[in-house]
């Protein structure tokens, strides 16, 4: 049995079979369709989430199987003090699989000590989002065609930002990638990412307080917005969430064929304005989230396509 908590729990080539088997489902959705049937997916959000939770659901009835759980912990027995271990025991008698997010670091990793049944991290705090990741890496595949040589700009909240920290590990696995790390101080990389996978790795990467000057060496640029959610300091917040702000202006410092990604939800970090832009990537990365996810739930239960 395989859980999924960490990027790095997958190697090199089983990511790239898992993004295979989803371009596989974009090119022959039919082939996929009844892979799951008889098979349960319990969504736990422990945390609020619009994107994930549906993608995750959408992924499953797609397959052909069905879907239980809840999105917010007010709706479940953590309401009363039930605690992650024996939510997770009692709902690995129910399901075939669980997609879970928490706001506590490392709770997912608990859970898998406990299920019965594969744990699929559907973000932990401000640490982890792998099926974020699987679904950026599908996404820059299909717009860019490789991974190896690019420059890769992760903007706004380095700090807390989960999804930016799981792409920063992943990556920087393929050959050639260099990462230009654009954050006022307060929200710059943790220093554990800079010296634990960065340093350690010997991976190329720059800082920078300002976006317009490092556009015109991205190949991609992957926005963030200020996590409201993730502060102790309202004023902290408010001094920090209009920092980054992308325009047409700042876009036309870029290269031809860039590519604009956002985990979403955005709230003014990106205009409306570049949403026409066909280098904006953003819903198409949405769209791709539900095939990846696809692709990791048939992964992690074993199955294959229309031979199954």
């Amino acid at each position: 049995m395989r859980h999924l908590i960490d990027i790095l729990d997958l190697s090199v080539p089983e990511i790239d079979d898992i993004l295979a088997l989803a371009e596989n489902i974009i090119a022959s959705p039919d082939d996929f369709a009844d892979v799951c049937r008889r098979k349960k997916l319990a969504t736990l959000f422990f945390e609020p989430s619009t994107r994930t939770r549906l993608s995750f659901e959408a992924a499953m009835y797609e397959l052909g199987g069905n879907v239980l759980g809840f999105s917010e912990a007010q709706s479940s027995s953590a309401s009363k003090g039930e605690s992650v271990s024996d939510t997770i025991r009692i709902v690995s008698c129910y399901a075939d699989i669980i997609a879970m997010r928490h706001p506590k670091e490392g709770a997912p990793m608990v859970a898998s000590m406990k299920s019965g049944v594969p744990i699929i991290n559907a973000g932990d705090g401000g640490h982890n989002h792998p099926t974020q990741t699987l679904t950026d890496l599908l996404t820059i595949r299909r717009e860019l065609g490789d991974f190896s040589g690019l420059t890769v700009g992760l903007c706004g909240d380095l700090k807390f930002g989960r999804t930016v920290h799981s792409l920063i590990g992943a990556m920087s696995r393929y050959a050639g990638v260099k990462f230009v790390l654009i954050s006022p101080d307060e929200l710059r990389l943790p220093e554990y990412n800079r010296k634990e996978v960065l340093d350690a790795g010997n991976i190329a990467y720059a800082e920078t307080a300002s976006l317009e000057e490092a556009m015109p060496e991205l190949d991609v640029l992957y926005m963030t917005r200020v996590q409201k959610e993730r502060f102790f300091n309202e004023a902290d917040y408010l001094r920090l969430r209009d920092s980054y702000i992308l325009t047409p202006d700042k876009m036309a410092l870029a290269k031809k064929d860039m590519r604009v990604l956002h985990p979403l939800p955005r709230v003014n970090e990106i205009t409306v304005a570049v949403d026409e832009d066909p280098r904006a990537a953003y819903f198409r990365q949405a769209l791709n989230g539900k095939y990846v996810r696809m692709a990791l739930i048939m992964t992690l239960l074993g199955l294959t396509g229309k031979e199954n």
